[in-house]
């Protein structure tokens, strides 16, 4: 399990040290474990920051978010919630962030790191202002956008398929949580609240399901490339073949009788 100081706890949570403070005191949130005096803080602690900031942003109070983590902890021991909150909020993937400066920047993509393209890789995610560097969430995704630029596609072109990818991923995969959080609380907690039993029942199904998504999506994603590469080719190829066609009655046309001036009567 992923551990965080409180600093980089808060960042992923969007939230600031001063709210992680805030809601230990208000009993929203465990406090960490201790190593001298750093608090150590888990996935657990990242999942439940990101329900009480999905919560205020719906309206609810203070008040409101403890009295359904009360009820919610009167329903299970500590150590089945905490298994809940950890098969929701551990890492989907085994990547580790990376580090870059602004001149390591350049040197992968050269002059086209500019003012602009470096603001729409920080909308995008892709890359995060740290101090004097740069944090990369996903290093692949850095190294295959420069694959790409080597290839000979703009850095702005790279930044709109990345930009567009973000966003249609994004949508398939709330309606896809979407589908499957309706289908697990309806099943396992019909009265709106999930108890007892029940919360360590979902949490390994949580764990069941995840890796579920990313095989299925890697199977589509596999198929669809497939067929829209061959049908690239295909029509790289039709349009050669139509270029060959044009080119050769352009050539007869040019060999018919009476077209050549020494055959013109004189």
């Amino acid at each position: 399990m992923a551990e965080y100081r409180i600093d980089e706890l808060a960042r992923l949570a969007e939230t600031t040290v001063r709210n992680v403070r805030v809601y230990q005191d208000r009993g929203l949130l465990s406090p960490p474990r201790r190593e001298g005096r750093v608090g150590i803080y888990t996935e657990a602690h990242l999942a439940r920051l990101r329900l009480i900031g999905q919560l205020l942003k719906r309206g609810y109070t203070f008040a409101n978010i403890r009295e359904l983590v009360s009820v919610w902890e009167r329903g299970g021991g500590l150590t089945e919630i905490l298994g809940l909150e950890s098969a929701v909020g551990d890492p989907w993937t085994d990547e580790l962030p990376g580090y870059v400066t602004m001149d390591e920047l350049r040197e992968i993509y050269g002059e086209q790191v500019t003012p602009v393209t470096t603001a729409r890789a920080l909308r995008a995610g892709l890359v995060e202002r740290e101090g004097a560097r740069f944090r990369v969430p996903s290093p692949r995704l850095l190294h295959a956008g420069a694959e790409l630029v080597r290839a000979g596609i703009p850095l702005t072109t790279v930044l709109d398929i990345a930009e567009q990818l973000q966003k249609r991923v994004d949508t398939a995969a709330r309606e896809l949580v979407g589908t499957v959080a309706d289908h697990i609380l309806a099943t396992h907690a019909p009265d709106g609240m999930i108890k007892g039993d029940e919360i360590a029942e979902v949490a390994e199904l949580t764990r069941r399901l995840r890796p579920l998504a990313q095989v299925a999506v890697d199977a589509m994603l596999a198929r669809s490339m497939s067929r829209h590469l061959h049908e690239a080719v295909g029509k790289h190829f039709a349009e050669v073949l139509e270029h060959l066609r044009q080119d050769g009655r352009e050539d007869r046309d040019s060999e018919e009788p009476g077209t050549d001036k020494e055959q013109q009567p004189a």
